[in-house]
């Protein structure tokens, strides 16, 4: 690539809508768990494309379904439907309590669907006063407008003029909150199973068993957004196998598709037939191309052996990081479930974890934050020990920078 060809950061700011800051370095090749700029200089991915790249980059896997896929079929619309998206929604219904699945092509979509679906069977079965939803403060469920208001951060949802009514927010693993505020009007409750940009919070059991309980009483619908979550994120296939409670609906995307875009809704038979023919649709939902790609994914994540690995991965992080706070203390706490972890900062060192995140980038390595105080560690499901040797190798150094200044 000649100098005067070559792609520069700064053609972002005079091309793209500014919102977004990306980082001055652009990667443009990945291979497993490590990441190449540009300069060719190497990096160790403990982000993840923020909990997407399950498998790593240019899993072979995922390479042979899109290439087989770009021979056959690119796209039809619904008006037809397509090989991959059966067999994709099929999988997802074994390894689910689903039984129905619509397809979408982000996380934010499925939601949609899933609060569209919530409203329409309260209104079908208990008439247009049932429309309250219930979510959590610092909860997050997407960009579109309805659920960009149904999560619970302000900050992502106010200066857009008048907001989709009926919605209320309460503290998450407050059970007492939230039997105070439903009553028979509620339509439905909506929960990530693990916070992850409100700061990697954990549900407690009483809490979960809690929401199921209440929602039953109201005759409430439980979604569960698992976007964040699903697919081998926690150890389990979906995060809500490890805790004993079944929601109605699920959404699932990110590491759906492994690093191709695609969303699904998860959802009974009963609840289905409440979304009739033309009630809701997509244009590049159930694409032959994402479908093919994520069924390839869902066969590898599914897999026993990847599931127990990602509990072994865990491990491997915790240990890591506590050996690093062991000679330069930062961290009050690892919180979260699998590979999906957040090390929260101690009072000395609150909101500086964007400090944490550059200071990686500078070592080589690639982590995330969940809000300023927390630094967020959502690497491939199958990295290897000794990308995580080296990756933590970094984040040590990394952060003895910091602490020695």
């Amino acid at each position: 690539m000649t100098m005067e060809h070559k792609v520069e950061r700064k053609l972002f700011d005079e091309v793209m809508v500014p919102c977004y800051s990306p980082m001055q370095i652009i990667p443009v090749k990945g291979q497993g768990s490590r990441i190449w700029d540009q300069d060719d200089r190497e990096y160790i991915d403990f982000a993840g494309g923020i909990a997407v790249s399950c498998l790593g980059h240019c899993h072979p896997v995922m390479v042979n379904a899109l290439k087989s896929q770009a021979e056959k079929l690119w796209h039809l619309s619904n008006v037809m439907t397509n090989e991959p998206a059966l067999r994709l929604a099929k999988k997802l219904t074994e390894h689910s309590f689903a039984e129905k699945v619509f397809f979408a092509n982000s996380g934010a979509e499925a939601n949609e669907a899933a609060l569209k679906l919530a409203r329409r069977y309260a209104v079908d079965k208990f008439g247009p006063e049932k429309s309250e939803i219930i979510a959590f403060n610092q909860g997050f469920h997407g960009r579109t407008f309805f659920t960009v208001t149904v999560g619970g951060q302000a900050a992502y949802s106010d200066g857009f003029g008048p907001k989709p009514q009926a919605i209320s927010h309460i503290p998450y693993n407050d059970l007492s909150a939230l039997a105070e505020i439903m009553s028979d009007r509620t339509c439905a409750i909506m929960m990530e199973p693990l916070q992850g940009e409100g700061g990697i919070i954990s549900p407690t059991s009483e809490f979960v068993q809690g929401v199921r309980e209440l929602c039953d009483k109201h005759n409430a619908l439980l979604i569960f957004d698992e976007v964040q979550t699903g697919n081998g994120r926690t150890g389990n296939f979906y995060a809500y196998q490890g805790l004993g409670v079944t929601p109605d609906i699920l959404s699932t995307a990110k590491s759906l598709g492994g690093g191709f875009p695609i969303g699904a809704m998860l959802t009974t038979a009963a609840l289905a037939e409440h979304m009739k023919v033309g009630t809701h649709g997509s244009t590049y939902g159930g694409n032959p191309l994402a479908c093919a790609v994520a069924e390839a994914v869902v066969d590898e994540v599914s897999k026993p052996e990847v599931l127990a690995g990602v509990k072994e991965r865990e491990q491997w992080f915790r240990d890591a990081l506590e050996q690093i706070n062991a000679k330069y203390p930062i961290f009050s706490e690892v919180r979260g479930k699998g590979l999906l972890l957040g090390a929260a900062l101690n009072e000395e060192w609150q909101g500086r974890a964007r400090d944490v995140l550059l200071a990686a980038v500078e070592e080589g390595l690639m982590v995330l934050v969940a809000g300023t105080n927390v630094v967020r560690f959502t690497p491939s499901l199958v990295i290897d020990k000794a990308d995580v040797d080296e990756g933590m190798a970094r984040l040590e150094r990394a952060i003895a920078k910091l602490y020695n200044k």
